[in-house]
């Protein structure tokens, strides 16, 4: 898949469920980029690494795990 060319909010939101989350996802991915992991679309050498892991993000390559965490009593 080609990476976008406009990130599309909603299309974003479809994928996470929060804005926080989708920060978290596409900073973590971003920062693993930038550490010379492979990206897992095709891009433009002008993109930034957020704009790419976004755009995975995107296209469904990107997942994230939400950690159960016990409530307060």
């Amino acid at each position: 898949m080609a990476i976008n060319k406009r990130l599309s909010h909603e299309k974003l939101m479809q994928r996470v469920d929060s804005p926080y989350t989708l920060v978290i996802a596409a900073a973590k991915r971003a920062r693993a980029l930038n550490d010379g992991s492979k990206p897992l679309i095709e891009y433009s050498s002008t993109n930034k690494p957020v704009t790419i892991a976004m755009n995975e993000i995107i296209a469904g390559k990107v997942d994230y795990i939400r950690k159960k965490i016990d409530s307060i009593k």
